[in-house]
């Protein structure tokens, strides 16, 4: 269902119309369109679903220019204001939507904890997800695609299991350390060493695993012909492509759902308990980590299998299944 704003250009976009709640993220550019905004609902979707959660993805897009994005996103803030506290739809930030504008929404969110714990919380499920994927982190090499605001972090988390990041991109730029970068040349995203390298040059670095994300659909059947990788685990949503799926799965290639391994921030938002943060953190890789390995041995392979699990628990709260999958077009 897609629910058009009054006061500004913009829509939101929620995927079960039934369910009470709903969460996702709000991108803007001059035109957002409603089937990548679908797509990301049906992600977040199929989160939920798979830790058994009711809420329903949801995702919202901003139509506006450079010059009226702060005054649109002020208004969309504002008319949405009504739905945070209710419930009805939860917004975090995306493409050029920072938390920092989505402030004045915070007071009646209703999750436990929004912002630098839940973000924590998602890269300790990427590492969880990334560990599952490489049998272990240590003495693993690691790419990163999309090194922007969680590169950083993601890096330290590599390194802090015993891993070494061999490449990394942003944009069209690459960077490759064959031996490994080091903490301070990654410790923010204007620190990387970008020079002559090319993204695809740094894609095609050969890596036991690809941390990838920088957008949806990043890795479409094209890039995933010239990957040199192991494993690949999604740290946003849906940077995989249905074609890039068969071809690296062909390949040999283990391709992590990126609903699973970007769900980490699900653990601190509901909590299952009162806790602290290093709790929550523990408790979102315990809960990944198991539940890839609940699907390991899958015949059907860990993308479908994770999504029969997911819709066998949407068949328990909703009458019928959304149409299609998370994957990017």
């Amino acid at each position: 269902m897609i629910e058009k704003l009054q006061t500004v250009d913009a829509f939101i976009v929620f995927d079960l119309h039934t369910a009470p709640t709903a969460m996702g993220v709000v991108r803007s550019a001059r035109k957002i369109l409603t089937t990548g905004a679908s797509d990301l609902a049906r992600s977040q979707t199929y989160a939920f679903a798979t830790f058994e959660m009711r809420h329903s993805g949801a995702s919202a897009g901003i139509n506006a220019t450079d010059e009226t994005r702060s005054d649109a996103i002020d208004k969309f803030a504002s008319e949405i204001a009504p739905m945070v506290a209710t419930g009805r739809f939860m917004p975090e930030p995306g493409t050029r939507v920072p938390r920092s504008a989505l402030k004045s929404l915070t007071p009646n969110d209703q999750r436990a904890n929004i912002g630098t714990i839940a973000d924590q919380a998602l890269t300790a499920g990427v590492i969880a997800a990334a560990n599952f994927a490489t049998n272990g982190l240590e003495r693993r090499s690691v790419s990163i695609e999309g090194f922007g605001i969680s590169g950083p972090a993601l890096a330290k988390a590599v390194m802090a299991q015993g891993g070494k990041v061999v490449a990394v991109c942003a944009n069209d730029k690459g960077a490759v350390a064959p031996s490994g970068f080091s903490a301070d040349a990654l410790s923010t995203p204007d620190a990387v060493p970008f020079k002559e390298q090319t993204a695809a040059q740094a894609l095609a670095t050969p890596a036991d695993v690809l941390l990838a994300g920088s957008k949806m659909g990043a890795i479409n059947h094209t890039v995933a012909e010239r990957l040199n990788v192991k494993a690949l685990v999604p740290h946003a949503p849906i940077p995989v492509t249905a074609k890039a799926l068969a071809t690296l799965t062909k390949a040999g290639t283990k391709v992590i759902p990126d609903f699973i391994s970007t769900a980490g921030a699900l653990f601190a938002w509901w909590p299952s308990t009162n806790t602290g943060a290093t709790t929550i953190l523990t408790n979102a890789a315990n809960k990944i980590s198991i539940s890839l390995q609940e699907i390991a041995d899958h015949p059907d392979g860990l993308f479908l299998a994770a999504c029969y699990r997911a819709e066998a628990f949407l068949t328990t709260w909703q009458k019928t299944l959304p149409f299609g999958r998370p994957l990017a077009a």
